[in-house]
């Protein structure tokens, strides 16, 4: 059987934290504010796979209020929510998924992020879909203050 999953994730953008975005770090002048390294778009996905699983959502895995996860690197929430998914018969499908950020530009790190995140969870690349997109300037996104992720993964059942 296939399940179709569901992820969203928003984050401010402030000076003094790294921007990491898909496991890749982007030279900017700011970053996004977190518990973990607050990687938007791995957050995205990471629910969209919790949640196609009915595992529940990151929150539920790892909260913010566990110090384990201070400052953790989101490819490790996502590898283990990749065990998860293992240790529950599923395989997954494909993983398609937008960010939505003004500045700076991601196309030039696209495809290290889709490497990134197959490598992670052991499928192929092309299992993978990386996009992004601006807020035309409009809302907190448009102003620079933060950014969405979203994600929809598809995963199959071998039960």
């Amino acid at each position: 059987m296939t399940r179709i999953g569901f992820g969203f994730d928003v984050h401010k953008l402030v000076s003094g934290r790294k921007l990491i975005l898909g496991g890749v770090e982007i030279p900017f002048e700011k970053g996004l504010l977190g518990h973990s390294d607050a990687d938007v778009l791995l957050h995205a996905v990471s629910d969209a796979l919790l949640g196609a699983a009915a595992l529940g959502d990151i929150g539920k895995h790892f909260p913010d209020t566990d110090s384990r996860f201070k400052g953790i690197s989101s490819l490790e929430l996502l590898k283990q929510v990749g065990s998860l998914l293992t240790m529950h018969n599923f395989h997954i499908g494909n993983i398609d998924t937008t960010l939505v950020l003004e500045k700076p530009k991601i196309a030039p790190y696209a495809d290290q992020m889709r490497k990134n995140i197959s490598i992670t969870l052991g499928i192929l690349e092309d299992q993978v879909s990386v996009k992004a997109t601006t807020n035309e300037g409009l809302g907190f996104i448009g102003v620079g203050e933060g950014a969405v992720a979203y994600a929809v993964a598809t995963i199959v059942s071998q039960k």
